[in-house]
C-alpha cells in the first residue's frame, strides 16, 4: 500500500514521480525577433482540445529559448519517432548548435521545420501563462503535415525509449 505519511517533501515526491511517467518527445521551434531559428526538446507538449484545435507545452523561463518563445506569434510542434533520437538529443543540447545541420527549413509563418519529424503542426500562440519560474504556452493549430510512420519516442527514467509491444 502507498504511504502518504512519509517524511518526503512535496518537491521530493514530484521529483520521484515524474521519472516514472513516460512522456512523448517533441521539438518546439519558432523564430526569434531577428528571424533566427530557436527550438528545444520538450516532453510537456499535449493536446488541449480539438474544437478549436489547441496544444500546450511548458518551458522554463530561464531556458535559452524562453525569450523567443515568449515573443513568438507562431510555433512549430514536431512529434518525434524512434528514428528522430539524434534530433531529440541535439535539440536538448547546446542551444548554439541546434540548427547547425541542413535538416531544417523555414516553413509556414517563418517557423523552422524539421521534415524528418513524424508530424509537424504550425500553431498561433494564444496565451502565455507565467507560473513560478516556468510558463505554459497555449497555441491554436493552423496547419499540419504528417510524415513517415515510426515507433514512438518516449522519455522515461531519465532516458529515451521506444515501446516494445502493444498491450
Amino acid at each position: 500500500m502507498l504511504d502518504f505519511n512519509t517524511a518526503q517533501t512535496p518537491t521530493d515526491a514530484l521529483l520521484a514521480t515524474f521519472p516514472r511517467h513516460a512522456s512523448g518527445v517533441s521539438v518546439i521551434t519558432c523564430s526569434d525577433a531577428s528571424g533566427n531559428p530557436v527550438g528545444f526538446t520538450a516532453t510537456s507538449m499535449t493536446s488541449l482540445g480539438a474544437n478549436p484545435p489547441l496544444i500546450m507545452f511548458s518551458v522554463a523561463r530561464g531556458a535559452s529559448s524562453w525569450e523567443a518563445i515568449s515573443q513568438a506569434d507562431y510555433v512549430g510542434i514536431h512529434t518525434l519517432g524512434a528514428g528522430n533520437l539524434e534530433l531529440a538529443k541535439r535539440m536538448a543540447a547546446d542551444h548554439t548548435k541546434r540548427f547547425e545541420g541542413d535538416d531544417w527549413r523555414s516553413g509556414p509563418n517563418g517557423v523552422p521545420v524539421f521534415d524528418c519529424a513524424t508530424s509537424v503542426l504550425v500553431a498561433k500562440v494564444q496565451q502565455v501563462i507565467n507560473v513560478a519560474d516556468n510558463a505554459i504556452v497555449i497555441a491554436q493549430v493552423e496547419l499540419g503535415a504528417v510524415g513517415a510512420e515510426d515507433a514512438a519516442l518516449l522519455y522515461h527514467q531519465r532516458g529515451y525509449h521506444s515501446p516494445g509491444s502493444a498491450l
